[in-house]
């Protein structure tokens, strides 16, 4: 975009628009993932929806294509792309909770601390994900994995409508009742349709819960896992809990001789009565001999944001993703073969189970293409150095490799990877031939194209 042009852009909006040469636009190019280095032609920075459809119709007659960025945490980078306008949601943070109807509108460059911050003060909340600074829109629009969904559904099952701009510049507001196809495609399909400036979602009560972390030796990793196999698919709903590996980070609850060990972990949220928290996880604590814990009543808030430390701006990510049905003795081999070699304290890989409620919606019912699904495994690569590229890279796509035979075609959109733009067919599943057909409805030029795209129905 010439100076021309966004000289012109500037007088229409009142956030700033940057282009190359500006001293701001190095700053603002940046994404959360630091192996991302594109040049869009102009960056964004909306301050509301009339920003946003002034952008769109000006990157519609610039014949530019748009990166949606929200929250920012894209692994593959897709808020940024080279030669394109990049829309930056990240000053759109507003949230009005309806508190009687139990319902909350979030603007689309919210984080899940700044949702949570607003409902907590109503002792409500919904489903989000693990880390509070992830952004609300890509984590919905995905799917959304996280503490609150055995109990709750998916993020995408509490979306009860989204105002779109869409490729045209136009604003719809897409619902069961209103435009119900783009409503359906937008809960689970990405960020293909458009550019969403303000969610609606149903909220729970939800206020003190009991959670947190239980480490235990990489050699009991077997027993814990096929504990929590057993456990997680007859559990009561409110329980959320996740496998995982980490390497213990130097914190005061794990003592120091085991500070830089690479440990397993049973990570649990008990939205249930205090109470009955010590019975309701007995049989996944008591399932191997403890190395360390921090567990006990907390604000859901205070569980969401108690990893962000792991996970500052400006890590080198690469991940991988699988779905999974079980976890025969076969996988759980592989699992020990590859996660006790995490290549640093920032890298994990969790199971997270999708079951419970999130098995309560028809597989047709939204987007959201493997709802059959037990589990969402993500191998989550991330370091500091770029030095050490090549070999964590080379961990990652072993340990997926490995455990791809056990694991279903295609995996969470979410958790995916720059080298992964050419499965999306496979990882949006039954929904793709639906999706490509509505997106030729409301982006037939593929203006929304930087995501794990969906070709439009010829």
């Amino acid at each position: 975009m010439d100076d021309k042009l966004a000289g012109e852009l500037q007088s229409q909006v009142r956030g700033e628009v940057i282009v190359g040469g500006d001293k701001r636009y190095d700053e603002a190019r940046k994404v959360y993932n630091a192996m991302i280095d594109r040049r869009p032609a102009v960056i964004v920075r909306c301050t509301g929806t009339a920003d946003v459809i002034a952008a769109v119709k000006a990157a519609h007659g610039a014949g530019l294509g748009i990166a949606v960025r929200g929250g920012g945490h894209s692994v593959p980078g897709f808020g940024t792309a080279d030669g394109a306008m990049v829309l930056d949601l990240g000053r759109m943070k507003g949230v009005r909770v309806d508190p009687k109807a139990k319902t909350v509108w979030a603007e689309g460059g919210c984080t899940w601390g700044d949702f949570n911050h607003a409902t907590a003060a109503f002792g409500l909340a919904t489903t989000g994900g693990i880390i509070s600074t992830t952004g609300i829109g890509g984590l919905t629009l995905g799917g959304g994995i996280g503490y609150l969904t055995r109990g709750f559904g998916l993020s995408l099952d509490n979306l009860l409508s989204a105002d779109v701009v869409l490729a045209d510049g136009s604003c719809v507001t897409a619902s069961a009742r209103s435009h119900p196809d783009l409503f359906w495609a937008l809960r689970g399909g990405g960020g293909n349709f458009g550019v969403v400036t303000n969610f609606q979602f149903r909220l729970h009560p939800v206020t003190t819960i009991v959670g947190g972390v239980t480490f235990f030796n990489k050699e009991d990793a077997p027993d814990v896992l096929r504990a929590y196999d057993a456990y997680i698919e007859k559990a009561p709903r409110q329980l959320g809990a996740f496998f995982a590996w980490q390497i213990a980070p130097p914190l005061p609850f794990i003592p120091a001789e085991r500070h830089g060990d690479p440990l397993c972990a049973i990570v649990a949220c008990w939205t249930g009565p205090e109470s009955k928290a010590k019975k309701v996880l007995a049989p996944l604590l008591d399932s191997a001999k403890i190395v360390a814990q921090m567990l006990g009543p907390m604000p859901y808030p205070a569980l969401n944001a108690a990893f962000d430390g792991l996970v500052p701006p400006g890590l080198q990510h690469y991940w991988k993703t699988a779905f999974v049905q079980e976890l025969p003795d076969a996988a759980i081999e592989a699992h020990m073969a590859h996660g006790p070699k995490l290549p640093a304290v920032n890298s994990t890989v969790h199971i997270y189970p999708i079951n419970g409620a999130a098995h309560d919606v028809r597989p047709d019912a939204t987007a959201f293409g493997h709802r059959d699904a037990k589990y969402a495994t993500v191998i989550a690569g991330m370091w500091p150095d770029p030095a050490q590229n090549e070999a964590n890279i080379r961990w990652v796509r072993e340990y997926f490799k490995a455990i791809e035979p056990y694991s279903q075609k295609g995996g969470y959109i979410n958790f995916t990877s720059e080298d992964d733009k050419g499965k999306a067919a496979e990882n949006f599943g039954r929904s793709y031939p639906r999706l490509r057909r509505i997106k030729a409805k409301y982006d037939k030029g593929n203006v929304f194209r930087y995501n794990q795209n969906v070709a439009p129905a010829a």
